[in-house]
């Protein structure tokens, strides 16, 4: 008798609901870049007792959150309540209802949070240690807004046991109405499909409907963080999984981070870009050259060698068009010598069969209770970019040129020797920490990299090492880059490496202009990109991004933030202050780029580049995350879409794809020079 395959919902709400919205979503008309639907679409009319109702307690929560404020003791946990807080501002603002049980669902997260609020006011947290489906919250450093996770708490769970449990991710699929009061909703009622017995949950919001890319792949790490601040979670056992968007999300988070999971369960998802837009969405590509080199960022296949140490265990139906995902990685990986475990459920669209459901638990369960090893005697490491610079003991700190994929071989041969071959890498760091280097102490170890012997210090007492070593011309040698980073050293670095979108993943600051602009036609354009940036920031991330007037910016913003300054030098005092400094020259009449020249009354720059008020930020000229209106329609569209500038032209209306006209856009070089020439 054939078994009923296991729907995994693309939302954490009831299936038929998710199917009626899986219908709307990835179909041909959304091919059509000038009829494209919104995303998240319009909500429904609320009936106004119901809305009047839901304020009311909106307000209610409000007042109690502002006098907890007061109470030190209750400011780390008030996070757990603004998240229901903010879930009713949104809807209510936003009209973020999209179905009645939507209404019904507000009110049960204003009666949780009001309860929560209460308990904190006794200085309780029972939400903290009963076991079953709870909701927390963080404050992102990225945007400064609250965040929230759902988290299943073991049966088994303890609060003063000394024992570190097994913590899992669960990434959701593809939501379009995933607002807060629908994933919160979600999350209060379960853990998700492959809850197992002695472990933690985590459900991370991932920003909505990203594909957890960008600043939704800082949310997974942001909330393990408030994760391990409040249990003792072991580092070493755990499981990242997903389905569908959350299986897509699986295996970049695989790809880029291999070193930090027990192991990986994806089922189906996207895998890459280019071919899954073909195949599931026949959707026909003519991109331009740099955003086929920006696909690398996000395209895994690149980043094959990293999954050498990493337990893989992926999923698809057979009859499902997103199989496609897992075809296209066991070729890859294949070609890297890894047989991949591909697990098939027997004539099975995009659902679990029960049958696959209890072999990768098998499967995942063991791997889990071995844990994983966090320093293997040999790496292999491949990435286009020093934003995924990290495998194991093996950091990546300089490379020859970016988007061109880099390669490590590294391996302790014995107790005295490291061997490591290179490919476009310039710069390199091993690192063992206390207790795991697996050197001689008492011997000067030899580091051979690319066949040139180097001597390196020796360990320390404690079992710890560190070595670094830079390229000086064809010769290997002992010690890093210089770390001065001023403006005279300039050179890309972990998380300063471009592109545009970069400065959206780390803690930044928007800047509005307040002076006269040197040209009131690119003010217009000026004025509607930047209100176009901070909106489609809170509906795409969910958040309510930091904005300043340029006059009020001061020392510690230039210090702590990313600057995304908006204007130009006229109207903007800080990006008067730079604007000489800058690779781009921008004056009343022409905006400069090397050896050409555009009109200033038509065109305007978009850049990112080291901050010259402080080289160890970014500023941002003009502009928020890249990817616009129709690249919301399909997960694997949401990728970066300009390099680390462009030349915009703003006598080309801006639409669902781009700013402007991109008359030209290339990316920085190695040490942030201009590069005007494209590749051939």
């Amino acid at each position: 008798m054939r078994r009923k395959p296991i729907l995994i919902p693309w939302l954490p709400l009831t299936g038929a609901a998710l199917l009626a919205l899986a219908a709307l979503a990835d179909g041909p008309a959304d091919n059509i870049a000038t009829q494209v639907r919104p995303v998240p679409p319009a909500g429904i009319a609320v009936p106004d007792a119901d809305r009047r109702a839901l304020d009311q307690s909106m307000r209610d929560l409000g007042a109690a959150i502002e006098r907890l404020r007061q109470d030190a003791k209750a400011v780390p946990f008030l996070p757990d309540v603004i998240i229901f807080h903010t879930a009713l501002r949104y809807a209510l603002t936003y009209n973020e209802f999209f179905a009645p049980a939507d209404i019904q669902r507000a009110r049960m997260l204003a009666t949780v949070g009001m309860e929560r609020a209460q308990h904190l006011e006794k200085g309780e947290t029972p939400w903290l240690t009963t076991p079953g489906p709870t909701a927390l919250g963080y404050v992102s450093n990225v945007d400064g807004s609250v965040q929230p996770y759902g988290l299943y708490i073991p049966s088994s769970y303890t609060p003063n046991s000394p024992h570190r449990w097994r913590l899992d991710t669960w990434f959701h699929g593809r939501g379009e109405t995933l607002s807060e009061v629908n994933f919160l909703g979600g999350a209060l009622r379960g853990g998700g499909p492959f809850v197992r017995p002695d472990t933690f949950t985590v459900q991370p919001y991932g920003r909505y409907c990203c594909g957890n890319k960008l600043v939704g792949e800082v949310d997974l790490f942001e909330a393990l963080a408030d994760i391990q601040r409040r249990y003792k979670i072991d580092e070493d056992r755990i499981v990242i999984r997903g389905f569908s968007m959350g299986g897509a999300a699986c295996w970049v988070f695989a790809a880029h981070y291999a070193w930090r999971w027990a192991a990986a369960a994806p089922g189906a998802g996207f895998s890459e870009t280019p071919e899954f837009l073909k195949v599931f969405q026949k959707e026909s590509l003519k991109p331009t050259w740099w955003e086929q080199k920006l696909w690398r960022m996000y395209d895994c296949p690149y980043y094959a060698p990293n999954f050498q140490n990493l337990p893989l265990v992926a999923y698809s139906g057979e009859n499902d068009s997103q199989k496609q995902a897992a075809d296209v990685m066991e070729k890859a990986l294949a070609q890297d010598g890894i047989r991949m475990v591909h697990i098939i459920g027997p004539k099975t669209g995009h659902s679990y069969h029960p049958d696959a459901v209890r072999a990768i638990n098998d499967r995942v369960d063991r791997i889990a209770a071995v844990g994983r090893n966090p320093y293997p005697r040999r790496v292999r490491f491949a990435t286009p970019t020093l934003k995924y610079n990290r495998q194991s003991w093996v950091r990546v700190d300089g490379l020859e040129k970016h988007w061109e994929v880099a390669q490590v071989d590294a391996e302790v041969v014995d107790d005295h020797t490291i061997r490591a071959k290179t490919e476009n890498v310039t710069a390199i760091s091993f690192t063992f920490p206390s207790g795991h280097a697996p050197l001689d102490v008492s011997m000067q170890p030899t580091v051979s990299l690319d066949g040139q012997k180097v001597k390196a210090e020796r360990p320390w007492s404690d079992r710890s090492w560190t070595a670094s070593f830079h390229r000086d011309g064809d010769r290997w040698m002992l010690g890093a880059l210089a770390e001065s980073q001023g403006m005279n050293d300039l050179r890309k670095r972990h998380n300063l490496q471009g592109p545009i979108d970069d400065a959206f993943m780390g803690s930044f600051l928007i800047v509005r202009p307040t002076g006269k602009p040197q040209n009131p036609g690119v003010s217009a354009w000026v004025d509607a990109e930047m209100k176009h940036a901070v909106g489609e920031w809170r509906r795409q991330f969910r958040g309510d991004p930091r904005v300043k007037d340029d006059s009020q910016v001061g020392a510690e913003d230039i210090a702590s933030h990313h600057l995304a300054l908006w204007g130009d030098p006229g109207s903007n005092r800080v990006l008067a202050r730079i604007a000489a400094q800058g690779p781009i020259q921008w004056t009343a009449d022409a905006v400069v780029v090397g050896g050409k020249s555009y009109p200033a009354g038509a065109h305007a720059p978009i850049l990112v580049f080291p901050n010259p008020l402080n080289p160890r930020k970014y500023v941002v000229l003009n502009s928020g995350f890249t990817y616009r209106e129709y690249d919301y329609l399909n997960n694997a569209r949401q990728v970066p879409k300009l390099p680390d500038w462009a030349i915009v032209d703003i006598t080309t209306p801006p639409n669902s794809r781009y700013p402007g006209k991109i008359v030209n856009a290339n990316f920085f070089g190695e040490r942030w020079e201009l590069i005007e020439q494209a590749p051939k």
